[in-house]
């Protein structure tokens, strides 16, 4: 008998695991399964209007860039200037020239603060989950390039500068 109990108790466990269960989920179709996963998805945002205001404000947050554009370029061609008759290194023309240098990049900042600012503008703009458009996407992509274009243009002359002032 005593051989019989364990294989009675495993007997009434595993039959245990056939009773019913009555909370089971539904193997029915859902709602979503009934779409049919090849049909195409109209994209309709490019009929929604964008949001000048958006764009207003992203233009002066950019603003101040391209305000102080020619006075960096002043400053870059003063630079330039007094890099292209500097003498050799250590001299009072060579450090005449290099201060000159350190103000154009000083110039330069609002340029880079700008782009700094355009892009938490932008990431703020869509944290917020407020809509953009293509429309509003085209403008932020138009303005970061001219941001864009406008630092690497400066940049490339402060380069430039430097390298004449390097030799």
């Amino acid at each position: 008998m005593r051989r019989f109990t364990p294989a009675l108790a495993l007997s009434l466990l595993l039959l245990g695991g056939c009773a019913s269960v009555t909370d089971a989920p539904s193997l029915a179709r859902r709602p979503a399964e009934a779409i049919d996963p090849r049909l195409p998805i109209v994209d309709v945002s490019a009929a929604l209007p964008a949001d000048p205001a958006l764009a207003a404000a992203l233009r002066r947050v950019a603003g101040p860039a391209f305000a102080q554009a020619s006075a960096v370029d002043a400053a870059i061609a003063r630079a330039d200037a007094l890099a292209g008759s500097a003498g050799t290194p250590g001299s009072e023309s060579w450090i005449s020239a290099q201060q000159a240098l350190s103000a154009a990049v000083a110039a330069q900042a609002p340029v880079t603060r700008a782009m700094g600012d355009f892009d938490a503008a932008v990431s703020d703009r869509i944290r917020s989950g407020a809509r953009l458009v293509p429309q509003d996407l085209a403008a932020v992509r138009a303005i970061a390039a001219d941001l864009a274009a406008l630092d690497r243009r400066q940049r490339a002359a402060l380069a430039a500068v430097q390298a004449k002032l390097a030799r």
